[in-house]
């Protein structure tokens, strides 16, 4: 019987993929505009970019490794017989890479029986690279500087805790958020919205700010950043401590994370 692959070795391949693609999406940026189409609402959109980079992730990883599985936010789905499928976003952050606003990323995770063993997430605009493999901590790789370990925040309180979020792309949908936020911004340090899902994780995880939560995203776009901001220590749950992405995704600092949690769950009854 063919035994499971190391976490490492998934994140080895994980990075080689992610960091091919980002460079075929770099390639893409100045072109952005010009193939370009929308999915769930006029402002969901999707470049040709978009399918370009998930067609190469998907071809690099099945190359590596054919009979794993796959599962891509523009279509990829294929079932594997080695108990490994890869979870790609191929552009996290879409809007901005279409706007050229630098927070759009390349999002690789692999998942081993159901349960996410290796991540990274490479911010295309900046080169920051995020990973994480289970077990053995979350890592930023930044060119001109050395790999650090990365550590959440610790705020003393919920008043002093800087909170990321994000936004569906269905008026109604935005109309409660909205709400939402309106609620929340009183009783927190303040707000960010910086438009990546991934990117927003990882930034729990290197202490850029002290919580995320959004609700209604799809594996593709928290699989990879949920384990890197898990490994540094952040807690990663879905609302009410349910599963994460169940329906909801929350990544908060330790030391306020119950307080955070309890408000979250008050504003979603």
């Amino acid at each position: 019987m063919t035994s499971e692959p190391a976490p490492s070795e998934l994140l080895a391949l994980a990075v080689s993929a992610a960091r091919e693609a980002a460079a075929l999406v770099a390639r893409g940026r100045d072109g952005a505009g010009e193939h370009v189409g929308t999915k769930s609402s006029p402002v969901d959109v999707v470049t040709a970019v978009d399918a370009a980079s998930e067609e190469l992730l998907v071809g690099r990883l099945l190359t590596a490794r054919p009979d794993d599985g796959v599962l891509g936010e523009e279509g990829a789905a294929r079932e594997g017989t080695s108990g490994v499928r890869w979870i790609v976003d191929p552009i996290d952050g879409t809007v901005n890479f279409l706007y050229d606003v630098p927070a759009y990323g390349v999002s690789v995770a692999a998942e081993v029986h159901g349960v996410v063993r290796a991540g990274a997430v490479l911010n295309v605009a900046t080169g920051e690279l995020f990973t994480a493999a289970a077990g053995e901590g979350a890592w930023l790789s930044a060119p001109g500087r050395p790999p650090r370990q990365l550590r959440p925040g610790r705020p003393p309180s919920l008043e002093q805790t800087l909170v990321a979020t994000g936004f569906g792309y269905r008026v109604e949908q935005r109309r409660a958020q909205g709400l939402v936020v309106a609620e929340l911004l009183p009783r927190v340090r303040d707000i960010r919205r910086f438009g990546s899902a991934a990117l927003d994780l990882c930034a729990v995880a290197a202490n850029r700010v002290d919580a995320y939560f959004e609700l209604d995203l799809n594996p593709w776009d928290f699989a990879a950043g949920a384990l890197v901001a898990a490994e540094a220590g952040a807690v990663v749950t879905g609302l009410r401590e349910a599963p994460v992405g169940e329906p909801m995704v929350v990544a908060v600092a330790p030391s306020v994370a119950g307080a955070f949690q309890d408000l979250v769950s008050e504003l979603h009854p």
